[in-house]
């Protein structure tokens, strides 16, 4: 292990000085498998800003990995039971959605159906119900909705939970503060808006009154804050208790029911589940599965990960027959160096790798610089990016890159002198003769 650990030392020291005394040759190498190496690390920091991307989103929409979430049938007496199981945990959280009204009572709200306020214009409610317009028509209002004159209100859909929902799924405030729940529930609810309802609301005034078919009356809201959830259409957050001051507990009666659990909180499921069928609902129709987001997102990003890696590598490909020619060319210089160091008693395999130590040393230079051109890159670009679109706040380089850039750099090094290193070795002695 001495011996090869001084040979292995012998020929980076000498590999080092070649490099040195042959800066033009070593230039041009690192100038041929520039563009391979940079191609490599920019496909893998594209695949994993995309990966962050999707995962971010995706844990927005249905939950962070690891998340037990269940179904519960919309039953009569499911609701109650859920809601009284789950008082009190913080391990578990049960959220139902109504569709709600925010604004002057008894008109049709800008954003008929609860839809995106980027939309146009809507068009005429039809005597179906149905919303019209040029681009066709869609939606359905209900009866009792009908033919409403057109007024300042917006229509979104509230979902009312029974604890901190951020814990399963990573809501970013975006301004104003979240609800609390240790406090007592106050009978004029607090809502939290998400960024697409929030729109609204900057560009419309529309008077302090929420309207929730079925509810007792017209209740007053207070926006607290807003967060980015991922979705595009409007929406808003509410404690369950507090929206049930205004609406009965009955009428939620043929609503769906989301449960969301930690991964520990098995006692909470079994019990839920227990009282559920106890109360007489099937046990085949109360679903439950485990969150795995990243599986999805990884198999999705793959095959397109592997396509682009794969024309990396013929760019790749091109720079390492460039260093095999400049290395093929330097040992066809130094046939008398070789060959005088065989007659000195030099070992083969140390020729070999001195060479491989100066084409390994240049690809390590080249993955140097084809790193530090992609983070210099990401940080002018990344601030003005960051948060637009589908791009995640903090736009960091990812390490995965930076690593990718060093294999490639070390196997295109590798492959590029195996060639060279070879024919050094077989450098006959009687060589230094002719010479």
């Amino acid at each position: 292990m001495i011996r090869l650990s001084g040979r292995l030392r012998s020929s980076l020291i000498i590999g080092v000085q070649g490099i040195r005394a042959r800066k033009l040759r070593t230039l041009l190498s690192m100038m041929s498998l520039f563009l391979g190496v940079l191609a490599v690390v920019t496909v893998q920091a594209g695949a994993e800003i995309a990966q962050r991307t999707l995962l971010a989103n995706v844990e927005l929409t249905m939950g962070k990995d690891g998340t037990r979430q269940m179904y519960l049938p919309p039953e009569e007496g499911v609701i109650p039971t859920a809601l009284d199981t789950l008082r009190g945990r913080s391990d578990a959280v049960a959220l139902t959605s109504v569709h709600a009204v925010i604004g002057e009572p008894g008109v049709t709200p800008v954003n008929a159906g609860g839809v995106s306020f980027d939309q146009p214009s809507y068009g005429p409610v039809t005597d179906s119900g149905i919303v019209c317009d040029a681009r066709g028509c869609w939606g359905h209002l209900g009866e009792d909705r009908q033919a409403r004159p057109p007024g300042q209100a917006i229509e979104l859909s509230l979902t009312a939970m029974t604890g901190d929902l951020r814990q399963f799924r990573p809501f970013q405030l975006e301004s104003g503060a979240w609800l609390k729940f240790s406090s007592a529930p106050s009978l004029s609810p607090g809502i939290v808006l998400n960024k697409e309802a929030a729109k609204g609301f900057g560009r419309y005034r529309v008077p302090a009154e929420m309207h929730i078919d079925g509810a007792v009356a017209n209740a007053t809201p207070r926006i607290v804050g807003v967060v980015d959830d991922g979705s595009g259409a409007p929406n808003a957050y509410v404690r369950a208790d507090e929206l049930l001051n205004w609406f009965p507990i009955e009428r939620l009666s043929g609503q769906f029911l989301e449960v969301l659990l930690q991964p520990d909180a098995t006692d909470v499921e079994q019990t839920l589940r227990a009282r559920l069928v106890a109360a007489g609902v099937p046990s085949e129709q109360i679903m439950a599965q485990v969150i795995n987001s990243r599986r999805s997102i990884e198999t999705s990003l793959a095959l397109m990960r592997w396509v682009f890696l794969g024309m990396a590598a013929v760019v790749l490909l091109i720079g390492v027959a460039g260093i095999l020619n400049v290395g093929l060319a330097t040992v066809g210089e130094r046939i008398e160096e070789f060959a005088l160091r065989r007659a000195v008693g030099t070992p083969r395999a140390l020729l070999a790798g001195i060479v491989l130590a100066e084409t390994l040393l240049t690809g390590l230079l080249t993955a140097g610089a084809a790193i530090g051109v992609g983070v210099l890159a990401l940080r002018l670009i990344g601030p003005l990016v960051s948060g637009r679109g589908p791009f995640p706040q903090n736009l960091d380089f990812p390490w995965q890159a930076g690593m990718a850039g060093v294999v490639a750099g070390l196997i295109a090094g590798l492959l590029g002198g195996l060639i060279p290193a070879i024919r050094a070795a077989r450098i006959p002695i009687a060589t230094v003769m002719r010479a």
